[in-house]
């Protein structure tokens, strides 16, 4: 205690405010950390019997404490202190010099302290549990911006006559030989995103295709967007996943598991959230069926033999052509690995204390990522892979296997077909750690905002946000008339 509380004077000609040349080396804020410990010793000091037996000290000490506390107020750094603010220092500093005298008990300070650190420590966990609870929270809102954006569109896309509700090259929609990429969101603004830093970087922009899925309620502002704002000379189809009449219960088993009841009730209601530690798991956008039509891609794009598979939530930075060059070695699924960290290995996903998972799958195996994937569907095709999703799939209906998502279905669907792809295409992270190298950042064929910090929500990380703000025109009327800004 002694140790920590010792406190720099200042000379008698030092004026207030000014640093002695023996002080250079001082961190800045310092006086602020000072007057915390004092405020620490004086209520360890306050709670021993040694200062109730003396009732002068006591109130001394206690006149000490407000005068600190008046001092600190709202400062969080040394300029915003009083200038007296030195002087209350050394006053408190000799206030606590006499309680040090006075005190013969050194296990009754220690209690005392352990006491407070441990009321801190709770304090802490209490604290990080609210922060993770109101981040998710954020994270399932969509901003009023992108909301309004919406409606407007919606709504100049139904006054349109018939002729002009088309977006244009629908005969480029089924060939082959073009470069294909499938992206299902329901986010208009981040799909933007998506394509057109895509297409800044392709070298043959004509050559690309879009197929973008959403859902009935976002269908009309989604084609309204890219009839407003064509993509260059790519082309870009949107559908509608309600149109998609063989994607019914019967055939999926994930459709039937997301419409039941129980499956709801773990979602919504509110008595499950203290059993569950990990409130990702229960997240609604796991309910939106466009987070599993990744499964299903020979029967979205039946006449296609290769597409890219981008997320929303995704920049593009380099030219993807060569995506469609790489050999995948008889795999169905390109992907980056994730295995740098241990919690990105199967046992992170998987419940491996299920025989059916022990036995068939390695914990330690690499796990991958989704948001960037090259699938070669006739491969797909041959090797059934749809149908060894749905195998396992119903196998899980009681979520005893793994959780929810896709992650680990995917691990799953694609074990022993995934063929890992260079580092340097797939950059994750940016939607949840600030330890992303720049370098890497830049580097990086595409970026990915995987986490709840999204670019487009106000808890996105500004140290990464304008990596994707750059492919946002904020001088478009539609995103004037809704205030969405830079």
């Amino acid at each position: 205690m002694e140790s920590q509380t010792v406190l720099p004077t200042r000379s008698r000609n030092q004026k207030p405010g000014k640093r002695s040349k023996g002080d250079s080396g001082r961190m800045p804020d310092a006086k602020i950390q000072q007057f915390r410990d004092q405020l620490m010793k004086a209520k360890v000091y306050l709670g021993l019997s040694s200062s109730k037996s003396d009732p002068e000290f006591g109130r001394e000490l206690k006149e000490r404490v407000k005068d600190v506390e008046r001092t600190l107020a709202y400062a969080t750094e040394d300029a915003e202190l009083p200038i007296n603010a030195q002087e209350k220092l050394e006053a408190m500093e000799q206030t606590l010099a006499r309680g040090k005298q006075t005190q013969q008990d050194c296990c009754a300070v220690v209690e005392k302290l352990r006491g407070f650190y441990l009321s801190a420590e709770e304090q802490v966990r209490v604290h990080k549990k609210r922060e993770l609870f109101l981040t998710q929270v954020a994270a399932k809102t969509l901003p009023r911006g992108v909301h309004c954006l919406s409606l407007r569109l919606t709504t100049d896309y139904y006054s349109l006559d018939s002729c002009r509700q088309q977006l244009p090259n629908r005969d480029k929609l089924e060939n082959p030989r073009l470069h294909h990429y499938a992206l299902f969101s329901d986010n208009v603004l981040a799909t933007a995103v998506v394509v057109n830093s895509t297409v800044l970087h392709a070298k043959d922009p004509e050559s690309h295709v879009f197929h973008i899925v959403t859902d009935k309620l976002n269908y009309a502002a989604m084609k309204m967007w890219f009839l407003a704002n064509p993509p260059g000379k790519a082309t870009v189809q949107v559908q509608n996943v309600e149109e998609f009449t063989w994607l019914n219960s019967s055939y999926s088993p994930v459709l039937k598991q997301l419409a039941s009841r129980s499956m709801i009730d773990y979602y919504f209601r509110s008595q499950h959230a203290k059993s569950d530690e990990n409130l990702k798991f229960r997240n609604p956008k796991y309910l939106s069926i466009l987070n599993h039509l990744r499964f299903y891609l020979p029967e979205i794009f039946p006449k296609l033999s290769k597409v890219v598979f981008l997320d929303d939530d995704v920049v593009v930075q380099k030219d993807l052509t060569p995506l469609w060059a790489i050999d995948l070695k008889g795999k169905v699924n390109g992907a980056v690995e994730t295995c740098g960290e241990s919690f990105h290995r199967f046992d992170r996903y998987l419940n491996f204390s299920n025989p059916l998972i022990a036995e068939n799958f390695d914990p330690h195996a690499c796990g991958w990522a989704y948001g960037m994937n090259v699938f070669d569907l006739e491969e797909w095709k041959k090797q059934n892979i749809t149908g060894v999703y749905h195998h396992w799939q119903n196998l899980n209906d009681d979520r005893l296997l793994w959780k929810l998502g896709t992650l680990p279905a995917g691990l799953i669907t694609f074990w022993n077909s995934t063929y890992p792809l260079q580092r340097s295409w797939h950059v994750l992270g940016l939607g949840y750690s600030v330890k992303v190298e720049q370098k890497d950042v830049e580097a990086a064929a595409v970026i990915h905002y995987n986490g709840n910090l999204k670019p487009w929500l106000e808890i996105g990380m500004t140290k990464y946000r304008n990596f994707w703000s750059n492919y946002v025109d904020y001088n478009r009327a539609y995103l004037r008339d809704c205030n969405i800004n830079p």
